[in-house]
């Protein structure tokens, strides 16, 4: 099976979404599904426990290397998302995901350009690109 492109799945969200097509009705969808998302990784926390937060202060100093630095960084998660986990959130990105392409089809923006140029401030800015 091909991999489906981010134009072809904008295409088949362009197709299938009928009853939410304003502009304001997918801005509120989308922030909903977002919020679905964080509430489902949350759950996979509290509820399954398949994962656990220890969060503490970040200890960089601004003498590190960058690669001290990568292994000194955490995530603050320790564990796996479990199988039934892993398809909550899934299925919760899915979600975001479709409403994310809805958003961009009604203000006609492509969303492959716009990994692309994502992309391409990554590799310029490097580790910088987010700081």
């Amino acid at each position: 099976m091909s991999s489906l492109t981010l134009k072809q799945f904008q295409d088949q969200v362009s197709e299938l979404l009928l009853r939410h097509r304003s502009l304001l009705d997918v801005l509120s969808k989308f922030q909903q599904s977002g919020a679905a998302a964080n509430r489902s990784v949350v759950k996979s926390i509290t509820e399954c426990g398949c994962i656990q937060v220890h969060a503490a202060k970040q200890e960089y100093h601004p003498e590190m290397t960058l690669n001290e630095a990568k292994d000194v960084l955490g995530t603050h998660v320790t564990g796996h998302l479990c199988e039934q986990c892993i398809e909550v959130v899934s299925n919760e990105l899915g979600r975001n995901l479709f409403y994310m392409s809805a958003l961009s089809n009604i203000l006609d923006i492509n969303l492959e350009q716009v990994v692309e140029n994502e992309s391409k401030k990554c590799t310029t800015l490097g580790l910088f690109n987010m700081s």
